[in-house]
């Protein structure tokens, strides 16, 4: 379970700690990783800690980085818990585009965890909430499910089963877009958002024309779905703007 800084508090802290406990005796176990805040942290301090510890490393010229673990004691009340705390220290003499600073710009990142695993698998397993919230964006914007369309929960319950069977069927054109006769030429990626699927894959130009006394929706002749129909592969004119 990972969660943001907006839940670094010690009543959530010792509720997910818990929550922990009561699936023990069930079988079942849960970890958590939660970002902490820093608001209250002493930068200073933490240097001096990774100073002694002697953690630092040079990750550029004019840039060092440390990577600390230690077991913080958190409280609610009477009810007292340690909980292990990972925190990156960085500390910049020299920012990235190579200005000198006149003193050193302190920066800390700490998260939470019941995890035992090394600090840079705890970094790296809290950063991939990243991409989970853009699969959240691309459900409420690019399938405009941001706001529920009905007060009934049984017809926005219908909505959002449809929304996911849509979205498993976006995913999967995708992902054969990157590597099949469909895909666009674009640089290099692991996935494609649900809007690019839809203007590259889904949105076809097309026009009824009036053809041997019925109407016949002409795609023209790039789409290589409709190459083998005679009727559907009339020339259309590059000027022709769809009429519906």
């Amino acid at each position: 379970m990972r969660k943001d800084s907006g839940s670094d508090s010690a009543n959530l802290l010792l509720q997910c700690e818990a929550g922990r406990e009561r699936l023990v005796p069930l079988g079942r176990h849960q970890d958590d990783v939660i970002k902490c805040n820093p608001r209250k942290q002493d930068k200073a301090a933490w240097v001096a800690s990774a100073e002694q510890a002697n953690a630092f490393s040079e990750a550029r010229p004019g840039k060092r980085c440390a990577l600390l673990s230690r077991q913080i004691e958190r409280a609610r009340g009477k009810e007292r818990r340690t909980m292990r705390l990972v925190v990156l220290v960085t500390e910049r003499s020299i920012d990235k585009k190579g200005q000198h600073l006149i003193e050193p710009a302190l920066e800390i990142e700490g998260w939470w965890t019941s995890l035992d695993a090394a600090p840079e698998e705890i970094i790296r397993l809290y950063r991939r909430h990243g991409p989970h919230e853009q699969f959240h964006s691309e459900i409420k914007t690019d399938l405009d499910m941001e706001r529920l369309p009905s007060g009934e929960f049984d017809s926005n319950d219908a909505i959002m089963h449809l929304a996911m069977f849509a979205y498993d069927c976006l995913r999967l054109f995708g992902q054969l877009g990157l590597t099949g006769e469909i895909s666009p030429v674009r640089h290099p990626a692991k996935r494609r958002r649900l809007k690019t699927v839809l203007q590259e894959i889904m949105y076809r130009a097309a026009k009824y024309d009036d053809h041997a006394r019925r109407l016949v929706l002409d795609f023209g002749r790039t789409v290589k779905m409709h190459a083998t129909s005679p009727v559907l592969c009339k020339r259309v004119c590059r000027n022709h703007l769809p009429t519906k």
